[in-house]
């Protein structure tokens, strides 16, 4: 009986961690943090490369992820539908 209980305790550790994991690849915390991430990254390589208006040109592919994350959802839920 004891190493039952153990047992559905690593279970329910286990089923936190994945909805934490779940919560996190779909908060905005996490799109934000890479599209910051993205831009700075994105910036310093512009002005490294001597672009005329790198605060500028950055924000394109940034603007691009979070409008892919957000459509991404979509898509995925139709590739879940036909499955």
């Amino acid at each position: 009986m004891r190493d039952l209980g153990k047992r559905v305790e690593t279970i329910e550790a286990r089923n936190t961690r994945v909805e934490l994991d779940k919560d996190w690849e779909t908060s905005w915390t996490r799109r934000i943090s890479i599209g910051i991430l993205t831009y700075a990254v994105i910036v310093v390589y512009l002005i490294a490369i001597d672009n005329d208006q790198p605060f500028i040109n950055a924000a394109v592919p940034t603007v691009g992820f979070i409008l892919s994350t957000l459509v991404l959802r979509q898509v995925r839920n139709v590739w879940q539908n036909r499955r």
